[in-house]
């Protein structure tokens, strides 16, 4: 690709302006003795201008953006910069350590974010879903690295160390230094090919998650080592316990916790990023903690980062409003100041350039033979162990960050955390064009290119986007029958309900413990039947119940600023006496604007609310609210051993798009149907279809009832604009006379009416 240098002009001429500005201030500076604030805000203007601006450089020729902070942090130290004009490169960045300190301070504030970001970004269920190839991969390809990267330590000339008596602290830092892949480098990389649903580039990067997550845990132990000067085995026990003791309660307790600090957060709080406030100093917590029991505080960010990403809410927008403040401004400083660390003008030495020559290859053919034989171990094709092994070599950000810590420490000496700095830069250089080289090499089967398309499909479904639902209840059986509905859409991703009770008696808290206990025993008992008919189920399902002092409509309302995705309602009463709904309906829909289930309990559900009664009937038609009603009718039909009736109803808006001759007339809704089916094949569910195209489509769908004796019909229905709650004539029709239960699934969009 060609570079344009003319774009670049704006970040030279500012980056001129800043040194020229610098060096005129500098004398002052270096008179008043003491931190400059101003020098400060130059060298942080001066690393994310060179920084960033060299990291759009680096993008646009297909490498990482961390690379370009790297390489912009060695331009701007000795070993451009400061070769070049030794005086101006002391006035921006002086050799004093209170000035540096400032900078480090923000620097190392920025390693706890990029590792909480890091583990954000982990993605336990896919290490589990590849954990033996994963696992056997990580080994193999930690292993090897580490002897050789150890084997080399010990055979380092001792002017190399900064103190020779602590050798094996400095071997254990270097092996660790070759044996980390990054899995930001990893992921970024795959994620950029559009390879990470491959079965390779899942591989790929839980190889990478287990290797990043052993790597913190071997650093921190090497850490207390080193922060002991020796060898003492009762204290390398004590904080081998401590850190096997942190991630235990972290994975159970500190799991569920994190969770309902988001909630609590998010429900509760009205300041501005309150969310983002609470997870900073969960962060901070357990960074302190892990620093308390003798290990470093990179293991408690990365850990933290993990909890965050498996809370099942806000990931998403959690996500974005940290990696923004991330990329742009710590990410560069940290990056930026390894770079000024490090001096490449060590490497005229022959003898340095061909130890750091010898550091690389030993690091390259460890780590790709290594991962290459956890391949074969795992299972895996030539071809895949080779695409793996390729991408496993990157090391990026991990070994900087590991390199930086034992630099701070006295453990390695500013020459070695040269040759690491210009190891990790030249493999991560590396490994994009090797991968993609190895991952276009790889054939597509027919299984894995079906999965990769149902997954695509699913992506923009909405069931699988859900993140938290609202249940609004009174004490009828068709409250329960709707809480179970809700049960049954949260147990197979885990997601959290909240139970408003808006019943006429719903302040008298006492009288409605028993109706609360009932109505959490049947989200309960559905929500766990449902996850164990789904192999990747979330497990466990987080309810709370809330009873407003408030009116029903205020109540609702005030929920709906907290953020849920589907509000599903279950009273009394569902049609009112005029065809539409009933008021209390209309009062409770009218301040919550996202999409709505309503629920109407017949037949067999209205004795028995939580009978397995599933014969399951959903209409579809062209439009997107009926694949959606499709979407929570898969959802449904899984703990159902009946197949799932689909029956195709021609409604207005289809009408235009039919074909005129006779013989082609089906052909669109067969594509609807066998889409639909295609989708409900993913879960194993089997699906029976009927095309009612001729007939009024509140006819058919009665008629396909009472034909394949239905007990739930699920209908995607629009939204329509007015004073009262609309879905139409045609779900009226068959809400009002229907035999079988009904759920209403509506968009969140209000549309005005043709």
């Amino acid at each position: 690709m060609a570079i344009r240098w003319g774009r670049l002009q704006p970040t030279i001429w500012a980056v001129m302006f800043l040194v020229a500005t610098a060096t005129a201030a500098g004398a002052e500076s270096d008179r008043a003795s003491k931190p400059s604030e101003f020098m400060l805000l130059v060298q942080i203007a001066l690393l994310i201008a060179v920084g960033r601006g060299l990291g759009e450089l680096m993008q646009r020729i297909g490498q990482p953006s961390v690379i370009g902070e790297l390489l912009g942090g060695l331009l701007l130290g000795p070993s451009l910069f400061g070769w070049l004009w030794p005086s101006a490169h002391d006035v921006v960045f002086p050799p004093s350590g209170e000035q540096k300190a400032l900078l480090d301070g923000i620097a190392q504030f920025g390693i706890l974010l990029l590792l909480l970001l890091t583990g954000m970004e982990t993605d336990l269920r896919l290490v589990r879903k590849v954990g033996r190839a994963a696992m056997t991969i990580s080994v193999a390809g930690i292993a090897v690295p580490f002897v050789c990267g150890f084997a080399l330590g010990e055979f380092l000339p001792q002017s190399l160390l900064p103190h020779p008596e602590q050798r094996l602290i400095a071997s254990l830092f270097l092996g660790t230094a070759l044996s980390i892949s990054s899995v930001k480098i990893v992921a970024v990389v795959v994620r950029e090919m559009n390879f990470m649903r491959r079965n390779a580039g899942q591989i790929i990067v839980a190889s990478a998650i287990i290797d990043d997550t052993v790597g913190w845990i071997i650093i921190a132990v090497i850490v207390s080592l080193a922060s002991r000067g020796t060898l003492d085995l009762l204290s390398v026990t004590q904080a081998l316990f401590g850190t096997l003791a942190f991630l235990a309660v972290s994975f159970t307790v500190g799991r569920r916790l994190v969770f309902r600090l988001i909630r609590w957060a998010n429900d509760n709080l009205v300041s501005s990023a309150a969310v983002i406030t609470v997870i900073l100093l969960l962060m901070s917590v357990m960074a302190m903690i892990t620093h308390l029991i003798g290990v470093h505080t990179v293991l408690g960010a990365f850990i933290a980062g993990v909890l965050v990403g498996e809370s099942p809410i806000l990931t998403r927008q959690i996500d974005e409003r940290l990696r923004g403040l991330i990329s742009s401004l710590f990410m560069p400083v940290f990056f930026g100041l390894a770079g000024l660390s490090a001096d490449l003008t060590v490497l005229k030495d022959p003898a340095v350039l061909g130890l750091t020559a010898a550091l690389v290859l030993i690091a390259s053919i460890g780590k790709f033979g290594g991962a290459f034989v956890g391949g074969a171990l795992g299972g895996l094709t030539r071809q895949e162990s080779y695409a793996l092994a390729s991408g496993m070599n990157a090391r990026g950000s991990t070994e900087v960050i590991i390199a930086t810590i034992g630099l701070s420490m006295g453990v390695l000496s500013p020459t070695m955390f040269s040759m690491i700095v210009t190891m990790a830069i030249l493999t991560t250089m590396a490994m994009p064009p090797m991968l993609r080289s190895a991952l276009a090499r790889l054939p597509l089967g027919r299984v894995e290119k079906e999965r990769l398309e149902r997954e695509e499909i699913e992506q923009r479904g909405f069931v699988a986007n859900l993140e938290r639902l609202l249940l609004a209840v009174d004490e009828s059986s068709n409250a329960k029958f709707a809480a179970h509905l809700a049960g049954l859409l949260a147990g197979g991703r885990g997601l959290p309900i909240t139970v408003l009770h808006v019943g006429a008696n719903a302040k008298l808290h006492e009288q409605n413990r028993a109706d609360q206990e009932r109505r959490e025993a049947a989200v309960i008992n559905a929500a766990k039947a449902s996850a164990e008919a789904d192999a990747d189920g979330g497990g466990d399902v987080d309810i709370i119940s809330r009873i407003s002092e408030k009116t029903a409509p205020e109540a609702i309302a005030e929920e709906a600023r907290k953020g849920f995705d589907l509000l599903v309602i279950g009273m009394n009463e569902v049609a009112g006496p005029d065809g539409g709904f009933d008021r209390r309906i209309d009062d409770l829909t009218s301040g919550f604007d996202g999409p709505l289930a309503i629920a109407a309990a017949k037949g067999v559900h209205e004795s028995e609310p939580t009978a397995n009664a599933w014969k399951i009937l959903v209409p579809v038609s062209g439009s997107n609210v009926s694949r959606r009603g499709a979407e929570v009718a898969i959802a449904l039909a899984r703990l159902s051993r009946e197949p799932l009736q689909v029956v195709y109803v021609s409604t207005t808006r289809d009408k235009g798009a039919r074909r005129t001759s006779p013989s082609m007339s089906l052909a669109p809704e067969e594509a609807i149907l066998k889409e639909v089916a295609a989708t409900a094949a993913r879960y194993d569910i089997n699906v029976t279809t009927r095309l009612r195209a001729n007939t009024a489509p509140e006819v058919a769908i009665l008629q396909e009832i009472a034909a394949s004796r239905a007990d739930l019909v699920v209908i995607g229905v629009d939204r329509i604009q007015g004073d009262r709650l609309n879905f139409g004539s045609v779900a009226a029709t068959v809400l009002g006379k229907s035999k079988a239960s009904v759920l209403l699934v509506s968009d969140g969009v209000v549309r005005t009416k043709d």
